[in-house]
Parts: C-alpha cells; sequence; structure tokens
C-alpha cells in the first residue's frame, strides 16, 4: 500500500506508562522485534527539549539512546520558549530526514498539544505582535499570571480550559490573539482531517489509573535517589529561576517560590508535591488523549499484539 507519504509512528500516552520502554522493546538495536533497528525517535517531550534537565524531565538514559537514536533532546536553553508551532517545524524536518535515511520516524512524548498538532496540523492564527505581547508580559509581571488567567476565562473561557493556569506562555498568547484580532483563540479551529503528508500510525498506550500512580510514586523516588535536587542547584547556578520557562515544569517547579527563588523546604515535602501534580497531571493527560481519534489504543503488556499491530503497518507502507 505504497502512498509516497512519509509513514510514522506515533506513540503516546500518560507519564510513566512505559512510552520509552516499549519503543525501545520495539525498535531498539539487537531487539527480536522486526522493527528491531529500523526506527529513530523524534521527542515529543516539552520538558526534554531543554539542557541540563534530565533527572526531572526522564530522559532516556544512555543505554537507551545507544539502542534507539532520539532526536530533538536538550537542545534548548531553559530561558527560551518553544511553543507548539516551533515544535511540528522540528518534528516534520527531522522526520523527513530519518525517513530519508531509511527508518522510521517514531514520534514519542506525552506532551498533547505536540501530539495533537503534528496529527492534524496548525490552526492558521495571527502571527505574534511583538507590542501587544511586550504589553501582556509586563501586566503579568506586575498583576501576576492568576490574574491573567481569570482574565482570559472572561474573554475566551474555552480556550482557558485547555490551559493549565500555570502555562504563562499560552495565556499570554491566548490574550494577544484575541487583543490584536478581537476573536478568541478558540475561534480558530484546528483541522479535523489527518495531516496528507504523512502515513500515520498513531498508538495510545494505557494503564490502569492505580498502577500508574504507582509507577509516577516509584520514578520521583528514582528521580530523587539520582539527584534530582543537585541537577536543580546546577540549573540556579547557571542563572536560571522559577521565572525561566523550564522551571515551571512539573519536578521543577516545586523547588521554588512565587517570586522564583529556592524554597527552604525539605526534599520529602517537595517530592510529595511532585508526586501530586505528576498525578494530576496525567489524568488531564489520559482526559485529553481519550478524545484524540484515532489512536489505537494498547496496553504496554500487550506487548506481542502491539508488536504484530506495528509490523503490519511497516508491511504496507
Amino acid at each position: 500500500m505504497a502512498t509516497g507519504k512519509i509513514p510514522v509512528f506515533v506513540i503516546f500516552g500518560a507519564t510513566a506508562c512505559g512510552k520509552t520502554a516499549t519503543a525501545l522493546r520495539l525498535f531498539g538495536k539487537d531487539g527480536s522485534s522486526s522493527l528491531s533497528g529500523r526506527g529513530e525517535v523524534v521527542n515529543s517531550d516539552s520538558v526534554q527539549i531543554y539542557k541540563g534537565m534530565v533527572i526531572g524531565s526522564a530522559a532516556p538514559d544512555e543505554f537507551t539512546l545507544s539502542k534507539l537514536p532520539h532526536h530533538g533532546l536538550g537542545f534548548l536553553s531553559p530561558s527560551e520558549e518553544f511553543s507548539v508551532a516551533k515544535f511540528v517545524d522540528l518534528a516534520d524536518d527531522l522526520c523527513g530526514r530519518i525517513y530519508s535515511q531509511g527508518k522510521f520516524p517514531i514520534l514519542l512524548g506525552g506532551t498533547a498539544f505536540y501530539i495533537k498538532h503534528f496529527l492534524f496540523g496548525l490552526p492558521v492564527t495571527p502571527t505574534a505582535d511583538p507590542a501587544v505581547r511586550n504589553r501582556l508580559r509586563k501586566e503579568c509581571n506586575i498583576h501576576g499570571r492568576e490574574t491573567m488567567y481569570q482574565r482570559l476565562l472572561e474573554v475566551d473561557s474555552l480556550a482557558a480550559k485547555r490551559i493549565h493556569p500555570n502555562d504563562e506562555y499560552r495565556i499570554l498568547r491566548a490574550l494577544e490573539v484575541y487583543e490584536a484580532t478581537g476573536r478568541p483563540l478558540s475561534s480558530f479551529d484546528i483541522s479535523p482531517t489527518l495531516r496528507s503528508r504523512y502515513n500515520f500510525c498513531p498508538i495510545y498506550l494505557v494503564m490502569e489509573r492505580s498502577r500508574l500512580y504507582e509507577r509516577i510514586e516509584s520514578r520521583v523516588e528514582e528521580m530523587v535517589a539520582s539527584g534530582l535536587r543537585e541537577e536543580i542547584h546546577s540549573l540556579v547556578e547557571q542563572g536560571y529561576n522559577g521565572k525561566s520557562p523550564a522551571m515551571k515544569a512539573i519536578g521543577y517547579k516545586e523547588f521554588f517560590d512565587e517570586e522564583g527563588n529556592l524554597r527552604d523546604d525539605d526534599m520529602e515535602k517537595i517530592a510529595l508535591s511532585i508526586k501530586s501534580n505528576t498525578k494530576k497531571y496525567a489524568k488531564r493527560q489520559e482526559t485529553f488523549f481519550n478524545s484524540l481519534s484515532p489512536a489505537k489504543r494498547f496496553n504496554p503488556d500487550e506487548f506481542d499484539k502491539l508488536e504484530a499491530y506495528c509490523e503490519e503497518f511497516a508491511k504496507c507502507v
């Protein structure tokens, strides 16, 4: 069924559900699958793109990288913003390059907006207005993120419900679009059809909630044991703080107070906060991914079924 389109596996799911381990088992060198050594990963995690943020983002370790090449890891300064539009551009470039080398691109991650917009494309929205953006940023610095989020709720409640109250970048972007155009961001609809340049194999990894939460608990404990606090201090020594865009991510923001300074809390209290925030985030991911069609759902434990499904896709492209 050759179509001339780029075949791409898109593997996503809630944090800690086993995405990397599954991809490694399917595509890693020296594996038993017929897909072994035939794919390379395009990172679709919005925190793993940043330099120096390895432990808190659960970035793949050296063994994994030696068996399954990853692209789009650790290339951006924690002080820089990275939009979904930039992600789609980067992913398009990487998928083209990987496929041109005879390999399958594998979009892998849990950042829902990255996944959705790669599959369906970006809505046509106005380009950034630097004057409006700078004014909104100054207002946010004066009045706070919560005030700006409340303002967004008043002018575009639909967009506000899709944006986490701590996601300052997307809050300000939605307000910017409204003020620049007089239209809410939510009125700029995304396409209901998949992008035509690709032949997608979207796979949604699902796991029983109680087991997922157990895995989250274990992962956070492993992060702490592996030196998460030391990683935070290293980033602070480099000049980053709680106001830096990357430091607003779960696993990092818990170390800072509202002014962006390091907290004096003990590690046990911080770890509890990370666990709680991660579980809430996983629940939001599940809600979003459950509405994302036409993905095929698999429990990671159903590996034989998943492997057969992926192998059949690979034969038909």
